[in-house]
């Protein structure tokens, strides 16, 4: 006789780009099948699907809005009856925690994407407009917060009243398989600078506008990513005169390949969850040059080894002109400080550990 497998709904809001997408989608996909029956629910549209979920069970609701969808996520689980249910992004987080009441047997489990103190003060009136106190009454329904960084935990606990035992500390796993580039920076071309990113406020590409408006030596820079700042930040680059050295692209399949010919990643962000496009960045090789922020930034920079944290646009323009003119890093050790501290298999193992001790009951 075959035991029980774990039921699990993972619930995103689509498969557009996008890191929570990827990376629930990720879990999902890589559970031991032995031991967990997963569902990626999905609240968008399969046309706008631009992960690779085959060999896994989706439902797409076809719902423009999280709003839109509620009556049909409850009937999906009243009909499934998972033993888990997975979701991500604090306004479905939001969604599925009053859901959350219906179903008492059902254990949970919230996924939280930023340090939200912190982009409240960046995204006034866009994202965040759902009120505090609603968000706070959320985290108490569940039965486990999952955060990405030390930093987010520390502000779910401060700033969201959420008990430290109902939080677990998981950090992103690496989603590619592929192995570093074997050669540093090309010193025949100018440097070759890249960021990947929604095109926000939180993202701080006015920052990085500024320090590349300050370079005194040639560059190109790479800006991969669509969003609502976009005419915004277009904008900036052409009073900033350095048109001719920015490429923006909305979006491309080929990520990797853009890493993998850059020299150095540049991160503004004054807030991020736990940033994916880093540790795919280092994975190639390419270091980090990032401005400080809370979000996990200083979990994956390892100063000196796989980039450098900034605290300012002097700092930033100073360690971008000593890397023009001495390029240290070793691609090889850029990747393995994230290999060793976030390979999928540490990671999913985390997930499968942390799924069983919520179902697991014991004996009184």
């Amino acid at each position: 006789m075959s035991k029980k497998k774990i039921k699990i709904t993972f619930v995103i809001p689509s498969l557009a780009a996008g890191g929570a997408e990827r990376i629930l989608s990720f879990v999902a996909k890589n559970l031991n099948k032995e031991n967990f029956e997963a569902t990626l629910l999905v609240v968008g549209f399969e046309k706008d699907t631009v992960y690779q979920v085959d060999d896994l069970h989706v439902v797409y609701l076809n719902k423009a809005r999280v709003l839109k969808a509620v009556l049909a996520i409850t009937k999906h689980l009243k009909k499934q009856k998972p033993d888990v249910v997975v979701s991500s992004i604090f306004h479905l987080n939001t969604i599925i925690a009053y859901i959350s009441i219906a179903f008492p047997k059902i254990k949970f489990v919230a996924r939280e994407a930023n340090v939200l103190s912190v982009l409240a003060q960046h995204d006034r009136g866009n994202r965040l407009n759902l009120s505090k106190k609603l968000i706070v009454k959320a985290y108490q329904l569940v039965d486990c917060l999952i955060c990405q960084s030390k930093d987010m935990q520390e502000d779910m606990i401060a700033n969201y009243g959420v008990l430290k035992s109902k939080t677990a500390l998981i950090n992103n796993p690496i989603t590619t398989n592929t192995t570093p580039k074997t050669q540093g920076r090309d010193t025949s071309k100018p440097l070759q600078i890249i960021t990947v990113g929604r095109l926000s406020k939180e993202k701080g590409h006015d920052r990085i506008i500024e320090v590349l408006s300050q370079l005194a030596f040639p560059f190109q820079y790479f800006m991969i990513g669509n969003g609502n700042e976009k005419e915004n930040i277009v904008n900036l680059i052409r009073t900033k005169g350095i048109e001719n050295q920015v490429t923006q692209i909305d979006y491309t399949k080929n990520v990797e390949e853009y890493l993998r010919k850059s020299d150095v990643f540049l991160l503004g962000s004054y807030s991020e969850g736990f940033p994916n496009a880093l540790i795919e960045s280092c994975v190639v090789g390419t270091p980090i040059i990032a401005f400080n922020a809370p979000g996990g930034i200083n979990e994956i920079i390892v100063t000196g080894k796989n980039g450098f944290i900034v605290n300012t646009v002097e700092e930033c323009v100073k360690e971008l002109t000593k890397l023009n003119k001495h390029y240290t890093f070793s691609p090889k050790t850029v990747n393995q400080i994230v290999v060793s501290n976030f390979n999928s298999e540490k990671i999913i193992n985390q997930y499968e550990e942390l799924f069983i001790k919520l179902t697991t009951t014991y004996a009184i």
